[in-house]
This record gives structure tokens, C-alpha cells and sequence, in this order.
């Protein structure tokens, strides 16, 4: 069998007018996950990632950890599947009025609670946010790169770097969670957290979830962030 790590991309720039940036500390995540893996000895097979620049940085501070990703370039896939949900257009959706800059702790749980409503109403097909899929294409895309690795990857280490609403749609589908759960597990995925399933050329079996063993140091611990 072989193992298929999905890593939510690192601290981007939340509040700020262009949020598809890695901020100074998402890179540093990026990378220590990078030397990580360098000091145990892991190898990909494979690396697919999605489309947003976000993760193409990712992906790069994981590579400047790691040394590079030399035997596994020639297999760097990008793949529309694993791009997040737009979360302007789901609070828009509710909440046409613009919303203040979440810049104190109340504005910042008052937006994501509003995240969280949007997104259950997306799920359930009350609304249709502009220029989105419905989730069912959504999660729709995100199984078929889960089939993909399964197919094809099944006795490979694969490494995929997304965002938290694919990775939470992933294991809502592994564990067939109901869609109030699947929001719950996205609100709770860290910056650059590795979700690690089991594949074999039958299923995918969830392994670990959200973990962050490569800052679990007193170096590193303040290095945690969720947005």
C-alpha cells in the first residue's frame, strides 16, 4: 500500500486585498515541513497540486526543505480539482452589504461564522454563488483526483497540496461525514497540516488528520496559524 499526503498550503495573506499570497510565516511553514521530511528520509512518487498560487509557493517551500524535488519534477501535476471554493462569492451570496476588514477577534469569528452559513447553504442547494460550481461538481472534482491516486498511485507516496475545503471534502468522502462534520473538519485544518490517508488499488483509508509534527518543537510551535 501507499500513503497520500495532502498538506493544506501555508499562512496566506487573510484580510489582506489579495489573499492568494503566502505571508513571510507561510513560507517558513513550508519549508520546515520541507526539512521535516528531508531529516526521515521521505520520497514522492508523485505530486499534484492545485492551480492557485498559494499552492504553487507551498509547493516550493516544501521543495527548498526538502533539498528539491528532483526525480519527482517530471510528475508535477496541476489540477483545477484541488482549488479552493471562493469564499468572497459564499459570503457575498448571503450577505451582499460588504463586511469590515476582520481585523479584532469578534470581526474574525463573525466572518467565519458567516463562512459556515454560506457554506451549508451551498452544500444543501439553497444558494448559488457567482461564478462557483455547485458542491456537487466541487466535491465532485475533488473525487476524481482521489480515484486518480487511487488508480494510479495505490503502492506510491503522493503528495498533494490544496486547500482546507478540498481536504476536508476529501475526508468527508473517505469517511462519509455528513456536511455539517465536512465544514467543522475545513474550520479546523491548519496552515500547512498534513492529512495522510492509506491507498491500495480498492479504497482510501484515513490515517492521520490536520497534524503539524513538523512545528511541534519549542522552536516552532508559536509558527501555528489557521488562516
Amino acid at each position: 500500500m501507499g500513503t497520500l499526503y495532502l498538506v493544506r498550503h501555508g499562512q496566506a495573506s487573510f484580510g489582506a486585498e489579495d489573499y492568494d499570497q503566502l505571508s513571510e510565516r507561510g513560507t517558513a511553514q513550508s519549508q520546515r515541513l520541507g526539512a521535516y521530511w528531508r531529516e526521515r528520509g521521505l520520497r514522492f512518487d508523485a505530486v499534484y497540486t492545485g492551480t492557485l498560487r498559494r499552492h504553487a509557493q507551498t509547493l516550493a517551500g516544501i521543495a527548498d526543505g526538502l533539498g528539491s524535488l528532483p526525480a519527482e519534477q517530471h510528475r508535477t501535476q496541476t489540477l483545477a480539482g484541488l482549488d479552493e471554493y471562493d469564499s468572497g462569492a459564499l459570503l457575498q451570496a448571503i450577505h451582499p452589504a460588504p463586511l469590515p476588514k476582520p481585523d479584532t477577534p469578534e470581526l474574525y469569528r463573525h466572518h467565519f461564522r458567516l463562512l459556515c452559513d454560506a457554506l451549508a447553504q451551498w452544500m444543501a442547494g439553497t444558494i448559488s454563488p457567482k461564478g462557483m460550481p455547485s458542491w456537487d461538481d466541487f466535491s465532485g472534482g475533488v473525487r476524481q483526483v482521489l480515484e486518480r491516486v487511487r488508480h494510479e498511485h495505490a503502492d506510491e507516496n503522493v503528495l498533494l497540496v490544496s486547500s482546507g475545503g478540498p481536504i476536508s471534502t476529501a475526508v468527508g468522502h473517505v469517511l462519509g461525514t455528513s456536511p455539517e462534520v465536512t465544514i467543522a473538519l475545513n474550520m479546523r485544518i491548519r496552515n500547512s497540516a498534513v492529512t495522510e490517508f492509506t491507498t491500495s488499488p480498492k479504497r482510501l483509508m484515513l490515517q492521520t488528520f490536520n497534524t503539524l509534527n513538523h512545528l511541534d518543537s519549542d522552536e516552532h510551535r508559536s509558527w501555528i496559524t489557521h488562516a
